[in-house]
């Protein structure tokens, strides 16, 4: 609770009856007043007071420019930005077929800087890739949920593109804002990919590396983001997940 400031007695701040002297005069407590009046306006107060304005306007333009958390971290402040490929430098091992810009899975927010690449698992075990497109296109009409990917990968290694590169997707909690989001298809309950969707997922990651100049431990799963159980198989399998890694250098 907020208490209240101790208020000034009517008899003095120290408790004790004020005393006027007889016959003094107290106009000097009036020029004193005065005195006061203008040194608190005097110009080097002034000064201070335009100071502290411009240091509280400093923080604020710092926290709206990027000083608020944004999920990256300061290590990736000094990586030159990639622009994303134009569609003819595309592998033609990739097919392109994108989301309708939507507000729940394909914003078309621009994706400033690629820092780093994000494996999830779809978690609807036999599910095709183009199934799981489908549901992403939909969310536009059921707007059931913000989800969408990059990329979906399929049982039969098919990989599917639904967001172009230089668009953000609503995929990887706070890194959306500096990732490639790839979803991958899996037959059983335990999330582990088929041989096809793990070739071509090792193909995927070592060509985006490539592309943006990254490196093998830029690429990460989504629970190392949030905690998130995804992808399953490589979370509860952490000898998989660095034997996969392996595989990209």
């Amino acid at each position: 609770m907020v208490q209240n400031s101790d208020k000034l007695h009517e008899n003095g701040r120290d408790g004790q009856l004020k005393r006027t002297v007889p016959g003094k005069s107290t106009s000097s407590g009036s020029r004193k007043s005065r005195k006061q009046r203008r040194s608190d306006s005097s110009p080097g107060r002034l000064l201070k007071k335009l100071l502290l304005c411009l240091a509280v306007l400093c923080v604020l333009t710092w926290i709206v420019s990027g000083g608020s958390n944004d999920g990256t971290s300061d290590e990736y402040s000094g990586r030159e930005a990639v622009e994303a490929p134009e569609d003819d430098e595309m592998p033609d091992w990739i097919t392109q077929q994108f989301l309708p810009v939507n507000a729940y899975s394909r914003p078309g927010i621009a994706l400033e800087q690629v820092n780093g690449i994000v494996v999830h698992y779809v978690a609807n075990p036999g599910s095709t890739g183009w199934e799981n497109w489908h549901y992403f296109e939909g969310l536009s009409e059921s707007h059931e949920r913000k989800a969408g990917a990059h990329f979906i990968i399929g049982l039969d290694g098919t990989i599917i593109q639904c967001v172009p590169l230089d668009e953000l997707t609503y995929c990887s909690n706070s890194r959306n804002v500096d990732t490639i989001s790839i979803e991958c298809c899996h037959p059983g309950e335990d999330g582990k990919f088929t041989d096809e969707a793990y070739d071509s997922l090792v193909k995927l990651c070592r060509w985006l590396l490539d592309y943006y100049h990254l490196d093998k431990d830029d690429v990460i799963r989504h629970y190392d983001v949030t905690g998130k159980l995804c992808p399953l198989y490589f979370v509860e399998h952490e000898d998989a997940w660095e034997a996969f890694k392996d595989e990209l250098k």
